[in-house]
């Protein structure tokens, strides 16, 4: 579309945001969320005084972060792609960031037209808590062997149905997702999960990493996590892991797209 096109726009946006302070992505009426904080910044830049309705790639839930969340929106106002990261920047609080914008096609959905996601859960594992951490990670006092974690998580992989790591009040039509990756690694006192999906089911990760971590401790030994898989009984895994230490951190899409890739994050070293 070119830029003195009058047909209708789509834009995508990158989001970042600390979830501490919001009862999660998805707007309510009592409560401060995330959509409601950028759709109020998205208003106010244009300047219309109309709402600007946004879809997002994952609705995260209350507590849980995000370095790579994907919104989009159609605006009734022009502005060149940096012009939506500054200006909407200009109304957010400081918890939350617009990274990128970029026009996209008018088909364009951030939810549908992802093709997976990928999620990091970070646990401090330490005997005792850490109030700069609070908030930012899990934590697990008890000594935790990543490697029995990792040895355990391979039968995750590939495609399953994991009612056992469902929520129950998940309104997915199906249980079955295919699972790409399991990667597990130490930074010192902190226990780093990424887990890369075609799609994730409600609670999923954080229900894996609490099964995980009762491996890691020795409270149940690697085989069991096959067992509770296989069971499709939600009943036998792990208690829901603490949300503080989930982070939306990769959503992909078709590659003529040309949206930007996540930034990389301590994962990797950086």
């Amino acid at each position: 579309m070119s830029a003195g096109s009058n047909s209708p726009m789509r834009i995508a946006l990158g989001i970042e945001y600390d979830g501490s302070g919001f009862s999660g992505w998805q707007v309510q009426t009592d409560r401060p969320t995330v959509q409601a904080e950028v759709e109020r910044a998205l208003q106010l830049f244009s300047s219309t005084g109309d709402p600007v309705p946004t879809i997002c790639a994952g609705r995260t839930d209350a507590g849980v972060h995000a370095t790579a969340q994907v919104v989009d929106f159609s605006p009734k106002v022009k502005r060149p792609a940096e012009a939506w990261v500054r200006g909407t920047n200009a109304f957010l609080p400081k918890s939350v960031a617009v990274r990128w914008a970029k026009e996209v096609p008018d088909d364009f959905s951030a939810r549908f037209s992802a093709r997976s996601r990928t999620y990091e859960y970070w646990i401090l594992n330490d005997p005792v808590r850490s109030p700069l951490l609070f908030g930012r990670t899990g934590w697990c006092f008890r000594p935790c062997d990543e490697g029995k974690m990792r040895e355990a998580a391979a039968v995750l992989l590939g495609t399953h149905d994991f009612t056992s790591f469902r929520a129950a009040e998940c309104q997915a039509k199906s249980p079955v997702r295919t699972l790409h990756s399991v990667d597990i690694v130490r930074k010192g006192k902190l226990i780093g999960i990424r887990l890369h999906a075609n799609a994730f089911l409600q609670h999923m990760v954080r229900n894996i990493v609490g099964s995980l971590v009762y491996v890691g401790i020795g409270k149940k030994p690697v085989p069991w996590l096959g067992e509770v898989l296989e069971a499709r009984d939600r009943s036998l895994a792990a208690p829901t892991f603490s949300a503080s230490g989930l982070y939306l951190a990769g959503v992909e899409y078709p590659p003529e797209l040309q949206l930007p890739v996540f930034s990389p994050t301590f994962f990797d070293g950086v």
